[in-house]
């Protein structure tokens, strides 16, 4: 595989990225849009018309409209403000000091001053096995975390190509937009979670009234039916949006290996460290799994056994042996 046309790949996956990114506003919106105009259909029996319903789920649909997008807006401003801090405290990332491994220090210098890029911050996380990853979404956040095991059990080149892969993803924003994707998948999370919140309270606390009169039964009833519409439309566009995530993803490694081969020099070294990484992968006890999609390899894709297509669809990375295999085509 030659590098003709990489650039023009990257501007391709960066602009489809940008596009799978744009659809997460669409689906929050559309899912309360949703949420009204069947909720105004529920106990219709044909006494509007269609019209009525889609002007009056519309005017409501605009009344929320801006406290939906407050609460986006805060949710992204947290996410900007505390990203980093956010990182390293679910790893349990420290700051690496160049006493401490002048190594690794060298060895992203060279890289940065060979493309001309920023020095980013390197963490380091206590952990013996082979793992590393990119995050930030600025140029005060860009971060570089490797874990000591990857330092102590990767030679030069191949802790270079791993570095370069890391290196890739800020110089192509990965990060910045994979952040961003979490932000949205997080928000749709809390909806679909609040939503069965208050269908299970319903049927809970709602049983008594219901039996006791029919009347308030009927309206129980309509009020579960409410809430599971809401729990479905929460669940789908949270789907969806996973889906969305997981493909920028997928595509977004396949370039950072082709940069980082690039950038290093040696694609077979990093072919190599992709090997010994998948051979003992870790930062496994890292239970938040926006976090570990920022791994250069997910530790738990890596559980033999059936594969099917459709288990495919759902991993954040493409397949390990499928990445090793293009690079040593270079």
């Amino acid at each position: 595989m030659a590098y003709i046309g990489m650039h023009m790949q990257q501007v391709r996956n960066n602009t489809r990225s940008l596009v799978l990114l744009a659809l997460f506003p669409c689906i929050v919106l559309g899912m309360v849009w949703l949420f009204f105009y069947i909720r105004n259909n529920l106990g219709n029996d044909g006494y509007y018309s269609p019209d009525y319903l889609v002007t009056q789920s519309t005017d409501e649909w605009i009344q929320v409209m801006p406290w939906v997008v407050g609460i986006v807006a805060i949710w992204f401003l947290i996410a900007y403000l505390f990203n980093t801090s956010m990182v390293r405290r679910a790893t349990g990332a420290r700051p690496l000091e160049r006493r401490e491994n002048p190594r690794i220090y060298n060895i992203v210098e060279n890289l940065c001053m060979s493309c001309g890029m920023d020095m980013p911050q390197i963490n380091v996380v206590d952990d013996p096995q082979l793992n590393a990853f990119a995050s930030g979404i600025d140029k005060g956040s860009y971060t570089v975390t490797v874990t000591t095991g990857i330092c102590d059990r990767l030679n030069d080149d191949e802790l270079e190509g791993v570095i370069a892969h890391e290196l890739t993803h800020i110089r192509n924003k990965d990060t910045r937009l994979l952040i961003i994707s979490i932000v949205f998948v997080g928000i749709l999370s809390t909806v679909c979670t609040l939503a069965v919140r208050l269908l299970w309270n319903t049927f809970i606390y709602g049983g008594g009234s219901r039996r006791s009169n029919s009347r308030e039964g009927g309206n129980g009833v309509a009020i579960i039916v409410v809430f599971a519409i809401a729990a479905l439309l929460a669940a789908l566009g949270y789907l969806f949006a996973l889906l969305t995530r997981f493909a920028i993803s997928r595509k977004r490694e396949f370039m950072a290996d082709a940069g980082g081969a690039e950038m290093s020099g040696k694609p077979w070294a990093l072919a190599n460290a992709l090997r010994k990484i998948s051979g003992d992968p870790g930062l496994q006890d890292v239970e938040r799994e926006d976090v570990a999609q920022l791994y250069i390899i997910h530790p738990q894709a890596l559980t033999g056994g059936f594969k099917s297509w459709f288990s495919g669809i759902f991993s954040t990375h493409p397949d390990t042996a499928e990445r090793i295999r293009i690079l040593e085509q270079f």
